[in-house]
Formats: structure tokens, C-alpha cells, sequence
């Protein structure tokens, strides 16, 4: 087995950022990949104007790749904020006007996975109030997934990295997801499994695999320390890619990681070319 046997995609939040935004569908797809993800791209708009959504919808057509993971807007990602679902006030509310852009986009292009980032704590707020908010806004981000046939993506950040982000084990990860599915009875939301993320919190990563792979949505990778390309620090990512495949996950591993001064195409000379179409 090994990385051959995986179906990856590119985040193009996070690789290829040397490039316009509308460029980068194109050069994942020179670079030999067919399928890439995206962090919601208009930080600062959850309901931008048609012809920005029209145009990136085109740029991933034109490129011929499947968009095959989306964000919902998460509030300044990259940058200080993790989320806006669980934040009170405007950011609560700009994420509930993005639910039906950010689904309807995702339905345009075949897109069946959507990521709900929760949202750090607040100061001022009570816990338990965001966390009532969490759900309900879960809730009506789950029944828009579940409109388009897609997944709702829960993932666990890392507490070193994201100090204020509420769910940085696996565990809370997946109970929220419980919650959301008790609560929707849809079944649709899933558990997005970082294995970058989770090493940062030393957790057991094949214990987490063999507990949870059956409940994973999507999974994604970086190698730790340093978030950098597999190979740079010291996760087995390929042997836990492949305790994952022999735990029954058939789904996406998303390239999240960051490629340091080797961008563009250089950034996936870890992985053989003839591995990076989907197969």
C-alpha cells in the first residue's frame, strides 16, 4: 500500500498561494492532481457578489479538477479566527447568511463535503451559550449539506496553535458530531480527522484511527513538527494512511500543509506524479 494507493486533493488555501486565487485550480491540475479543496476564499464576505463566486466556479471547471472539500465562511482564516458558528452576534449571523452561498457553491461544482469550523471561545460569553448556539447553527448547516447530498465536516484543531478553540481532542470532535446527528436524525455529520492537528496534541493516532475511522467524513495531512510536506518531520504518515485504508476509509486525504520555500509544483516531489490523479 502506501501513498500510491490514496486518493488525494490540494488545499488551495494553503498550497499554491504564490498565485492568484483563480490561478491555482489550473496549477494543481499541471502539477498532475484532479481533485482540490478550499477553505471558504472571501474572508471578509460570507455572501460575496455572484460574479466572484461565478468566477472561481469557472476557474475550477476550466481546470478541469473536482472540487471536492469546502469551508463554510470561518471568519479570517488564515489569521486570528478559527470559526464563526459558535461566536455571538454579527459573526453567528454572517455564518448563518453563508450556509445556503456556500452549499448552493458547492452543489455547482459536485462538491459533497462541507466543513463547519466551530469557533474560538469568547471573552464575556458563557460557554454553554455559545455552545447552544454551536448547535443550532450545526443544525441548519447539516440540513443545507444534507439538500445538496453532502457531508457536514466537524474537525478537531490543536490547542498549541488554536488556544481558544474549544475542540482540540478527538473525543470532542466527535461528540459534537453526535449531538448534530441526535439532533438533525440525518446522519450527514461526519468527524474531519487532521492527523497534523492531533499529533500536536499527542493523541494516540493509531488508536484514534481505530476507534474513529468508521465516523471520519474526510481526513487530512501534514507531517509534524513544522506542518510541512510528509517527509519533513516525523509522523508515519504512510502507515497511517494505510491503517486507515484497512479500517475501511475510502475517502479524500486533503494536502493541508505548508510548503515552505518550495512552491508551486516543487511542493509535491515527495509524492510520484503518476500518484497524484485520483483514482
Amino acid at each position: 500500500m502506501g501513498f500510491a494507493d490514496q486518493r488525494f486533493n490540494v488545499n488551495l488555501s494553503i498550497l499554491f498561494t504564490e498565485l492568484p486565487l483563480l490561478e491555482r485550480p489550473a496549477a494543481a491540475a499541471a502539477a498532475g492532481f484532479t481533485a482540490v479543496e478550499l477553505w471558504w476564499p472571501w474572508v471578509d464576505s460570507p455572501t460575496p457578489e455572484q460574479s466572484e463566486l461565478d468566477a472561481l466556479r469557472h476557474a475550477i471547471e476550466d481546470a478541469g479538477v473536482q472540487l471536492t472539500g469546502l469551508n463554510f465562511y470561518a471568519g479570517r482564516l488564515p489569521g486570528p479566527d478559527r470559526g464563526a458558528l459558535s461566536v455571538p452576534g454579527e459573526e453567528s449571523e454572517r455564518f448563518r447568511a453563508n450556509i445556503d452561498v456556500a452549499a448552493e457553491f458547492a452543489r455547482s461544482l459536485g462538491c459533497t463535503a462541507l466543513n463547519a469550523l466551530y469557533g474560538n471561545r469568547v471573552d464575556g460569553a458563557d460557554p454553554a451559550e455559545q455552545d447552544a448556539l454551536a448547535l443550532e447553527n450545526l443544525v441548519l448547516a447539516a440540513r443545507a449539506a444534507d439538500r445538496i447530498g453532502a457531508v457536514l465536516l466537524i474537525e478537531t484543531l490543536n490547542q498549541p496553535e488554536s488556544p481558544r478553540y474549544p475542540l482540540v481532542t478527538a473525543p470532542a470532535g466527535i461528540a459534537v458530531v453526535d449531538r448534530v446527528n441526535e439532533a438533525t436524525g440525518l446522519g450527514n455529520a461526519r468527524f474531519l480527522m487532521d492527523l497534523y492537528h492531533l499529533s500536536m496534541n499527542g493523541e494516540d493516532l493509531p488508536a484514534v484511527i481505530e476507534r474513529y475511522a468508521a465516523r471520519t467524513g474526510h481526513v487530512q495531512i501534514a507531517d509534524n513538527p513544522g506542518r510541512g510536506a510528509p517527509g519533513t518531520g516525523s509522523l508515519p504518515l504512510e502507515d497511517l494512511l494505510d491503517q486507515l485504508r484497512k479500517a475501511g476509509y475510502e475517502g479524500w486525504v486533503g494536502l493541508e500543509y505548508k510548503p515552505g520555500d518550495r512552491t508551486g509544483a516543487e511542493a509535491f516531489d515527495w509524492l510520484p506524479r503518476e500518484a497524484r490523479a485520483a483514482r
